[in-house]
């Protein structure tokens, strides 16, 4: 039976139960969730970060049956199931204030139909102050908070600072809701592009471990050239004998089409 390729595949419940390959990362994950508290990490567009952010959640909501074979199945002793909070930011277009706002209070709608609402909660950043506590309080759990492609806005916007501006002065309260609730999280992941430093999240979470150039997880996204022979050793036979190159050169191309990646 040929390989099931998980081009453009994010979710990683779907990957498991449709049958994709999967490059296992779950050691590295296990790490990760159990060394420290807030992360950051910054990677290139289509990298793999949202199907980080995917395992991970389907790991803290403790779906134990999809991790079967992988590393984690024999990590974890536990499995305990967290409130999560997941906020991905990559699917919006942002070229008005609106836009930002409209995508948050849909998140937060949809939390505050699960978690519940109080009326004094008048701003986005108290709304999701609000949820992350009430989510601790209802569950007995602290809050795991994943937000995917934290900085897209600021990026869409780049040329135009006014809206720039704008976006920092939303996401800077909405983003220091962390610091405020720390006491009701248990991890927290951002991931992005690239790291603005004006952005409140990374002046006031002073623990913000930013792992982007770290060795321990420098492989946690994407497919390094061990893993390609790993998973991949006889698709690159299957390709060198299609192409009719010899399986040196066929590996040659490949690092050459993928700029080494």
């Amino acid at each position: 039976m040929s390989k099931l390729y998980p081009v453009g595949v994010q979710n990683f419940e779907g990957l498991i139960h449709d049958g994709y390959v999967y490059v296992d990362k779950t050691a590295q994950i296990y790490e990760l969730f159990n060394t420290n508290k807030y992360y950051f990490l910054s990677r290139p567009r289509r990298f793999g970060k949202s199907l980080l952010l995917s395992t991970l959640e389907a790991y803290a909501q403790g779906k134990k049956e999809l991790f079967k074979g992988l590393a984690l199945e024999k990590l974890e002793k536990d499995w305990t199931v967290y409130p999560v909070l997941h906020l991905d930011l990559n699917t919006q277009k942002y070229d008005t204030p609106e836009s930002l706002t409209s995508i948050l209070n849909d998140n937060l709608c949809t939390w505050e139909s699960q978690y519940g609402a109080r009326e004094s909660e008048t701003s986005l950043s108290l709304r999701f102050q609000g949820i992350i506590r009430r989510a601790c309080e209802q569950t007995g759990r602290r809050v795991v908070i994943l937000i995917d492609e934290y900085d897209k806005p600021m990026l869409q916007a780049i040329s135009n600072e006014a809206l720039q501006n704008e976006y920092r002065s939303t996401l800077k309260a909405f983003y220091g809701a962390l610091k405020s609730m720390d006491g009701c999280i248990r991890f927290a992941l951002l991931t992005g592009v690239t790291k603005f430093g004006k952005v409140s999240v990374f002046s006031d979470l002073n623990n913000l471990m930013d792992i982007s150039m770290d060795d321990r997880y420098v492989e946690i996204c994407g497919i390094s050239e061990k893993e390609i022979h790993t998973y991949f050793e006889e698709d690159i036979h299957a390709l060198a004998t299609a192409t009719v190159l010899t399986y040196e050169e066929t590996c040659a191309e490949l690092k050459s089409n993928y700029d080494g990646y």
